[in-house]
Formats: C-alpha cells, sequence, structure tokens
C-alpha cells in the first residue's frame, strides 16, 4: 500500500514501522535517492519481510531483525532462485538490505553481523546496451530542456554531444581542461592509465562545446575544468547520471540509457554503418581488439545489413554471374 508520497506503507511493529519511515527519509533527504529508487529499494524491504513472515511463522519486530542467522538470509536468496528472479535483481535486493541494515546500526536500533556473512550473487559483467539512432538524437535534442538556466542546458548538450560524437568515457570528458577543447578537427583525450590518444572532433560537437563556453559565467583559466557545476567547480559525474534518469523518465528510454551507453551507441552505429573494427578500436582507446570486439556487439540483423551492402558477392550471383 502507497502512502501520500508514493511510498510504501509497511504495516509492521510500531518500533520497525519507525525505523523504515526514518531510513525511507534518509534515503529520500540525505542520498537524495529519486522516487524511482525510493520505490524500488521499499519494494525490496517489503519482498524481504514478507519472506519472514512465512519463513519465521510472524512478522518480525525490530529486535528480531537482530537475531537473524546466515541461514536466514541464504534462505531468502535461496526463495528467490526458486521462483527464478534473475541474478542482478536478487543482488540489487541484497544490497537494498545491506543498506538497511546498515542504516539500523548507524542509529543504534538494531545490530545484525549475519548479513555482512552472506555473498552476493555473481552477476556477469554486462556491457550496456546502445541506444537507436532515433534515442540517442532525440536525447541531444531533450536534454537541454530539462534546465532552466539557460547556460547549463548548453552545458549538458555540449557534454552528452561529446560522449556521443567522440566517444568518450563520461571520466574522460570531465577529466578535460578548458585548454583542450577542442579547436580543430581533432583532440588528444587522456584515457585509462594516463595512455593519450587521438579523437576526430565533428563540428557539431565543436561547435556545441563552443556554444556552452560562451555561455559559461565563469570566466577560468586554461587549465581548469571544462566542464563545471553551478558553483564552477569539476562537475561531478551524479549530476550527469541524473540528467540521464530525468531524460529516461521524460522520453520513455529504458533504463540502459546511461551516459556510457552513449559512448557504446557511438562505437555501435559506427560499426554498424561499417565503419573498420581497427578503427573503431583507436578510437575507443581499447588496448585489446577483443576487447573492441565485446563491446561493440551488434544485433545480427544490422550485421547482415552492412553485409549485404558492402560484401561484392551479397548480390545473389553466383560464380559467373556480374
Amino acid at each position: 500500500m502507497a502512502g501520500s508520497k508514493g511510498l510504501i506503507v509497511f504495516e509492521a511493529e510500531p518500533a520497525l514501522t519507525a525505523a523504515i519511515g526514518r531510513w525511507q527519509s534518509w534515503l529520500a533527504s540525505e542520498r537524495r535517492a529519486s522516487a524511482h529508487t525510493l520505490d524500488a529499494y521499499c519494494r525490496d524491504l517489503a519482498a524481504f519481510l514478507a519472506f519472514l513472515r512465512d519463513h519465521l511463522g510472524y512478522m518480525p519486530g525490530l529486535a528480531d531483525l537482530g537475531t537473524l542467522r546466515v541461514a536466514d538470509f541464504r534462505s531468502y536468496l535461496a526463495r528467490r532462485n526458486a521462483e527464478g528472479l534473475a541474478r542482478t535483481s536478487t543482488a540489487r535486493a541484497l544490497s537494498t538490505l545491506r543498506g538497511f541494515f546498515g542504516f539500523l546500526e548507524r542509529n543504534d536500533l538494531c545490530r545484525n553481523a549475519a548479513l555482512a556473512a552472506v555473498r552476493t550473487p555473481k552477476v556477469p559483467k554486462a556491457v550496456p546496451k546502445a541506444l537507436s539512432e532515433d534515442d540517442a538524437a532525440m536525447a541531444l535534442e531533450t536534454v537541454g530542456d530539462l534546465s532552466d538556466e539557460p547556460w547549463v542546458a548548453k552545458r549538458d548538450l555540449a557534454l552528452l554531444t561529446l560522449l556521443y560524437g567522440a566517444g568518450l568515457r563520461i571520466g574522460e570528458a570531465l577529466g578535460l581542461a578548458r585548454g583542450q577543447a577542442p579547436r580543430g578537427d581533432s583532440m588528444v583525450v587522456s584515457g585509462k592509465g594516463d595512455k593519450q590518444r587521438l579523437v576526430p572532433v565533428l563540428p557539431v560537437v565543436r561547435e556545441a562545446i563552443d556554444d556552452y563556453l560562451a555561455a559559461c559565467p565563469f570566466g577560468l583559466p586554461e587549465d581548469a575544468p571544462l566542464f563545471v557545476g553551478v558553483r564552477g567547480k569539476r562537475l561531478n559525474p551524479g549530476v550527469v547520471q541524473r540528467q540521464m534518469r530525468r531524460l529516461r523518465t521524460f522520453l520513455g528510454l529504458p533504463e540502459t540509457a546511461t551516459p556510457h551507453a552513449l559512448r557504446h551507441s557511438f562505437a555501435t552505429h559506427l560499426l554498424a554503418s561499417g565503419g573498420d573494427l581497427r578503427t573503431i578500436q583507436e578510437l575507443l582507446g581499447h588496448a585489446s581488439l577483443s576487447t573492441t570486439q565485446r563491446y561493440t556487439a551488434v544485433d545480427q540483423a544490422a550485421l547482415a545489413s552492412v553485409y549485404r551492402r558492402a560484401h561484392p558477392r551479397a548480390g545473389g550471383k553466383g560464380p559467373g554471374g556480374a
């Protein structure tokens, strides 16, 4: 059941209900969790308490949480596995429990050392899925509408255009100094291990950055950060991630639409259009071609389309054909 602010109302022992209410308030005010994130956390906790009610035979109180054993938590994981829930979902649910129990301990409400002994299920590392070309274009066209401050709108547009137009990692883009802003058709980027690479710069990328710099109210030196926040300090990645979350909601994009997904989209769209894998490897700054092959995985339909357009024998002609 949802409360007046959309939060789940927990029907439990009064002390536990009060503790959960404090946790929800802390997530919203101190952690500044979004409504979507807060709802997910609350649902994870509600599912755990429902499991405990069946597992213990009664709805636990605050004191009961402190007596839970490793076996109880493992039984919860086993139940989720038996229900066919994804490992990623279970890993997030366990993370929610660690956060909740950590909050209880920090506030001297309850202590339970057993949870620390429970291993998080191994989750396969997944590369962010690329946005479609239309979704990527829509994201760039719309991001400026999310800010009431004109220069911030230009900053967000310039940053996302750089991520998608040049395939930079978010850390690489935010690590740029003003003196590194592109002046011509290319720019030098420092990647992992301080390895530098030369990245081509499209006119649209350069123009977006120039437009942002002209509007930025902070007169900073050449060695100052290129992308800054509202206080003139280096822009925090969390701000960029928050804007992408707002874009997802505004445009109805999938949860895989993250800042890093723009880099993935850059590589995937190049490959789908017939781009050379070795060139894409250099543009992304990958040391190994195998990394690029995993990273730029495109669907078979797109590859087949490129093959049909590009291969000299793809016209259906036999050995003696034209």
